[in-house]
């Protein structure tokens, strides 16, 4: 027997309510997902294709790092492999299986998140999650069923999608976005990259220690424009010994498919006409928030100007029970912020009081050197006006980097000028994306420099860097340069 009631003037039906109804199963979507069962909460994830993990773990995060390592595999093989005594002879790329090895690496981790819904018993309905109402979702399968379920909340977890020009056509066979750079059938001759951001470093980096020319067309004077500009210098330095060329402060004008090849067309300071010919153009100019299909207005849920969807400081809409977390919502799009924000909804919907520090989400470039980074920028501190202190020091003075013949880039510290309370910290060198861990967890503690230089940090490690920028921030008292 079934039991109907209602609920701010809605019929429901037990038979299909959710406590949470989370839309979108990427990072922020699943993780939300778990938190809220593991809170006790009957929860559902409504996902629009047939595997879970979103952009991230299928066309996003982990393939383009499977690749990344793949590359750079090859590359040191190539390069660096007879410095260190191993003679190879016949050297050269499998690309096709490269390409299987990366599709399996994405397959395992997306039947881990579906082991993950099962643990925690959460259901999962694929289909397209659309709003009916307020609390109500819509989800429309592949072949056109369609079924209903209604949630006393709902997380909106619907992530981004590449974004582009408008007089770009991408044809996905020669002017590609990053996700048909993951599968290419051949390695590009001499490919082209619009937008000098992570994305575009990270794939062309794949593509360079394969073998690629490499030209990037950025429209700011620097790579990795959101990043404190020491390390878009450096990372440029270090990529250009890769074979790749640069095309700064150049605004794109055109974009053309000749067939076998693809001319980029740009206007530099001058306002000179630059034409730039190769074989693919990756698009990379950053990514957009996606809310196709979701029938936001039904639910009376409003959008920015930008197209993201409008939350206040709780991750709520102007639905208090809706909410939005991720890609969808401001602030910098990734997938480690994305988490952060599940399982602060999740745990805001149970009654708890949890945190977030947007200032202390790190940010990470995964190509080689790695670059990472927390906290103030020098620039967003001298826009402030406030007194720093700056502490540096290079990776080629480690004995750890030197062995392992990582010697490119530094690590940059920037304390309080008065406090000595860490502001910022900007690595750019070997392992740097797991180094930032601990700057976070200084940073958590308002830590100040001296208190990492006076931490003993084992010898010989890349970590022993971070020390001696803190050293070199606190009186200048760097021990090994």
């Amino acid at each position: 027997m079934c039991t109907w009631y209602f609920v701010l003037g809605t019929l429901y039906t037990n038979k299909k309510m959710y406590d949470v109804i989370v839309i979108g199963s990427g990072p922020g979507g699943y993780v939300a997902a778990i938190r809220a069962a593991q809170l006790g909460m009957k929860t559902a994830l409504v996902e629009k294709y047939s595997t879970l993990g979103g952009t991230c773990l299928n066309v996003g995060c982990i393939p383009s790092k499977a690749l990344l390592d793949s590359s750079e595999h090859y590359h040191n093989a190539a390069h660096t492999f007879a410095t260190h005594g191993i003679d190879l002879k016949g050297l050269k790329v499998n690309l096709p299986q490269m390409i299987a090895r990366k599709d399996e690496v994405v397959t395992q981790n997306v039947d881990g998140i579906q082991f993950l819904m099962k643990k925690n018993k959460v259901d999962v309905h694929h289909g397209l999650g659309s709003f009916v109402d307020a609390h109500t979702v819509k989800v429309t399968k592949a072949d056109g069923s369609a079924t209903d379920i209604q949630g006393k909340n709902i997380i909106i977890a619907t992530g981004s999608k590449p974004a582009s020009l408008p007089f770009i056509t991408i044809d996905k066979k020669r002017i590609i976005t990053s996700t048909e750079a993951l599968k290419m059938k051949e390695i590009p001759k001499h490919l082209i990259v619009i937008g000098g951001g992570v994305i575009g470093m990270e794939l062309g980096s794949v593509y360079g220690r394969l073998g690629a020319k490499v030209s990037v067309v950025e429209y700011m004077d620097s790579i990795i424009p959101t990043m404190d500009k020491s390390l878009g210098k450096e990372l440029q330095k270090s990529l250009k010994k890769i074979g790749f060329e640069f095309y700064l402060k150049h605004k794109v004008t055109g974009v053309e498919n000749l067939g076998k090849e693809v001319v980029v067309k740009a206007e530099n300071a001058k306002g000179e006409t630059v034409e730039i010919k190769g074989d693919y153009v990756l698009v990379s100019i950053g990514r957009k928030a996606y809310t196709d299909g979701l029938n936001a207005a039904a639910a009376g849920v409003k959008l920015t100007e930008r197209g993201q969807i409008e939350v206040n400081d709780h991750l709520q809409t102007a639905v208090p029970h809706i909410y939005a977390i991720g890609d969808v919502v401001k602030g910098a799009m990734l997938a480690h912020k994305a988490e952060e924000e599940g399982v602060f909804v999740a745990e805001t919907i149970a009654g708890q009081k949890p945190h977030i520090n947007y200032l202390l989400i790190p940010g990470v470039v995964y190509t080689w050197p790695e670059v990472a980074a927390v906290g103030y920028t020098e620039e967003q501190l001298k826009e402030q006006g406030r007194a720093y202190k700056v502490g540096k020091f290079p990776f080629l003075a480690s004995g750890r980097a030197r062995a392992s013949m990582d010697t490119d880039g530094m690590v940059k510290v920037l304390a309080d000028a008065s406090t000595d309370e860490i502001l910022g910290v900007h690595m750019i060198g070997p392992r740097t994306a797991d180094m930032i861990a601990e700057a976070v967890v200084a940073m958590e503690f308002r830590a100040s420099a001296e208190d990492i230089a006076r931490m003993s940090h084992a010898h010989p490690t890349y970590t022993e860097v971070f020390k001696e920028a803190c050293l070199a921030a606190t009186d200048n008292r760097a021990l090994h340069i």
